[in-house]
């Protein structure tokens, strides 16, 4: 299912999230995807930077990457961030904490990627009394950053990602860099984590799938986890497939608390070491199955920078399977974001956000911080 609609002479479209009952109809797979891909790369060498690659439309699924980066947050079926908050114990909210952050993964698509979003690009959207703002900070390298707060639940997010993509010969490895954070705002407590890799296999068995160490912690308690992702085997054992292991631990004495262990595409248990009691802390059918398209509750307040708008005569020709008119469409964005390039360089102006506030990190990381301390409710909103 889709979203559409126009405001005056504006279209705007919002194609569906990625949920665990995999593509809705509305999203595209090339036929004989494989050699188009092995084409595309030919003149692609081992360790370039893929993030200068232009894909033609028959590539791209109707969205740009600030829609998917938001869903993760915004699109879930069950209330995981506030099960955060109603913790009883430090130890309880830790491992909602975990149980949510494993929740923002949804199963990739092989063959199809978002649109690179244009600079200054935003994607506002509201869940209940949770407000979600993402703005795309920069363009090369494509950066993206989030701001979500909710009032009621007394909770605040900051996020920047930056992907770095690298082909590897068979594959292709995208490592996500940035800082995510979540404040629990009443119990005083952040919690810091990271996210796996994407890894996108073009033999022997083409695929994609989320892999590597992601490290949740919390200063104000000294909890800490450390969770291992792997995907397929090359024999297809379904037990390790999509498959999470890691630990709770106490990060001064470094003593484990609670064991890992689960599908995070299914269900994720953890074990109490000293009691040895097992329980489930998460359900991927509950948390991201049948998930419902954002809606646009007001036209006229939809920002000319929103995702849906920009991208919006792009996804109409996927969509429609008119590629000659999705071809024309995109390349009149890239070529409106070049102009504007340009425009700016004349005049010796330089872009800044007008929703974060930009820095580095020593190691030359970026930082990404919101202007304001709060998001306003947003034009566009998900059914509950």
């Amino acid at each position: 299912m889709i979203t559409k609609g126009k405001s005056g002479t504006r279209l705007i479209i919002i194609a569906s999230p990625f949920s665990l009952d995999g593509a809705s109809d509305d999203d595209y797979k090339a036929p004989n995807l494989l050699q188009r891909i092995l084409g595309l790369f030919k003149n692609v060498g081992p360790g370039s930077d893929l993030t200068r690659l232009q894909l033609p439309p028959h590539f791209n699924m109707p969205k740009s990457q600030l829609q998917c980066f938001g869903e993760t947050v915004y699109s879930v079926g069950s209330d995981m961030l506030g099960q955060c908050t109603r913790g009883e114990t430090s130890l309880d909210r830790f491992i909602s904490v975990v149980a949510w952050s494993i929740s923002t993964l949804r199963p990739p698509m092989f063959g199809v990627a978002p649109y690179n979003p244009v600079l200054g690009e935003t994607h506002h959207v509201s869940r209940g009394t949770l407000n979600v703002l993402l703005e795309q900070v920069s363009h090369h390298p494509p950066v993206s950053a989030l701001h979500a707060t909710d009032e009621e639940q007394n909770l605040e997010m900051a996020w920047c990602q930056y992907p770095v993509p690298k082909f590897i010969g068979t594959s292709v490895e995208t490592e996500v860099r940035g800082i995510r954070e979540l404040k629990l705002l009443k119990e005083g407590e952040s919690y810091v984590m990271n996210s796996p890799k994407l890894v996108i296999r073009f033999l022997p068995t083409p695929g994609a799938d989320w892999v590597g160490d992601v490290r949740i912690r919390c200063e104000e308690t000294n909890l800490e986890a450390e969770l291992c992702y792997k995907g397929g085997s090359l024999f297809g054992r379904r037990g390790s497939y999509r498959s999470v292991k890691g630990r709770i631990f106490d990060s001064l004495s470094l003593k484990t608390i609670y064991e890992i262990d689960g599908n995070w595409d299914r269900t994720v248990q953890v074990k109490d070491i000293k009691e040895g009691k097992i329980k489930e802390i998460y359900n991927a059918k509950e948390a991201i199955c049948g998930l419902k398209t954002p809606i646009i509750k007001d036209y006229k307040a939809v920002w000319q920078s929103e995702s849906a708008a920009i991208w919006s005569e792009v996804s109409e020709g996927i969509l429609s399977r008119d590629w000659e008119k999705a071809r024309v469409a995109k390349k009149a964005v890239e070529e409106k974001e070049r102009d504007l390039l340009r425009e700016r360089e004349s005049r010796g102006e330089t872009w800044l956000p007008k929703h974060f506030t930009l820095s580095h990190t020593q190691e030359g990381g970026w930082l990404c911080s919101p202007i304001h301390k709060r998001v306003p409710p947003a034009p566009v909103g998900v059914p509950l």
